[in-house]
């Protein structure tokens, strides 16, 4: 059976092949918006407006060090949003701005809010029980242990399935022989893919539309994201440039609304970004939460002291997935920034190491 190494290997393996090109891009800036109002770049256009890091008081030197510092760790694309406006941004290891590249666990948080979208069009309700969306017998629980796994239970981690995160087969597999009981739902948390991945299977069935059509409808045409969902066993991964990934934070940062349109409802927003469960304080609903005393990581059940990534904003919340993939969201600095690219030294699926160094880096750029 494979082991967490194969998996590694394969999605690295499956990275480089989707580095692909793309839309969305260069190209002239726009007219800078009105003083404190948010800018939004335009959906059909590859303009983008900027603002010169000079003008913020950011310290240049630290950002050509921190310049430096991304490119020896296999970064691809790298952008700062400032109001919406392209601080920061750049390329490397032979990257472009029109170059996709895979999110990996990152794209949970984008089928987070898949689900908000389907619940605010009274398609699903996240606290109704997984059966209702998926039939009676998708998994090996006795009928009263399955009714109490929830829709929320699967943005959430607790379902209670077994998880065996040491082999990638089982770990990914969705049919009803890999969902095995090992707690009563909502009495832990554990990192399922495959519990997860059901996610996508609930938003298909209660919408009538293939999940990956319905990302395209109700978030990437509306808000300018390129991106396709590409297959991997039973894993469906996104990929898309560095932009595009940009955009979804910009989303994210203006709690679901896209220059005045609602994409996802207020109310779903803030509760994504709470706590969603007391096992692990530093997980919404698919979205990583920073400032919290403790966090679990994803490989096994340790209870890890401190802030989830101490260097950074308490407020932040973020979209990470394996090889280092990054959406920080920073309500209280106006900010999004993105990290693509290969591994920077990491093992876990979704924080590691690199990201409280890197943000070392960055506190270094800021006034």
């Amino acid at each position: 059976m494979k082991t967490i190494s194969n998996f590694i290997a394969i999605i690295i393996f499956i990275g480089l092949l989707s580095a692909c090109e793309g839309p969305g891009g260069g190209g002239p800036t726009n007219p800078d918006p009105v003083d404190g109002e948010m800018y939004f770049p335009p959906e059909a256009h590859n303009t983008w407006s900027s603002t010169d890091p000079s003008d913020l008081s950011w310290d240049l030197t630290e950002l050509e060090n921190l310049n430096s510092y991304l490119e020896e760790k296999k970064t691809k694309g790298f952008i700062i949003l400032k109001d919406g406006k392209i601080v920061v941004e750049e390329y490397f290891n032979g990257h472009t701005v029109n170059a996709n590249w895979n999110w990996y666990s990152a794209a949970k948080s984008l089928t987070s809010v898949l689900v908000g979208i389907a619940q605010d069009e009274n398609f699903i309700d996240i606290n109704e029980k997984s059966s209702s969306y998926l039939g009676n017998n998708w998994s090996l629980l006795t009928d009263e242990q399955q009714d109490l796994v929830k829709v929320k239970n699967h943005i959430s981690m607790t379902t209670g399935l077994k998880n065996p995160i040491g082999d990638f087969v089982q770990w990914t597999c969705t049919i009803p022989l890999c969902m095995q009981y090992e707690a009563d739902a909502g009495s832990q948390w554990a990192y399922h893919q495959g519990a997860f991945t059901l996610t996508q299977d609930i938003i298909t069935k209660s919408t009538g539309t293939n999940f990956k059509q319905y990302c395209k409808d109700k978030v990437q045409n509306k808000i300018g994201m390129n991106g396709n969902w590409n297959p991997l066993l039973d894993v469906n991964i996104f990929s898309s440039t560095t932009r595009s990934m940009a955009r979804f934070g910009l989303l994210a940062l203006n709690e679901g609304v896209w220059d005045e349109e609602i994409i996802y409802p207020l109310s779903y927003h803030e509760e994504m970004i709470q706590s969603s469960q007391n096992h692990n304080k530093a997980y919404g609903y698919l979205w990583w939460l920073n400032g919290k005393q403790d966090f679990l990581g994803t490989q096994d059940g340790t209870v890890i002291e401190g802030s989830l990534i101490p260097n950074a904003p308490d407020d932040m919340y973020a979209a990470l997935g394996a090889q280092d993939q990054k959406i920080y969201v920073i309500p209280s600095e106006n900010m999004v920034i993105v990290r693509t690219g290969d591994s920077a030294g990491n093992t876990e699926f979704a924080n590691s190491s690199f990201d409280n160094e890197l943000w070392s880096k960055i506190n270094l750029v800021l006034p």
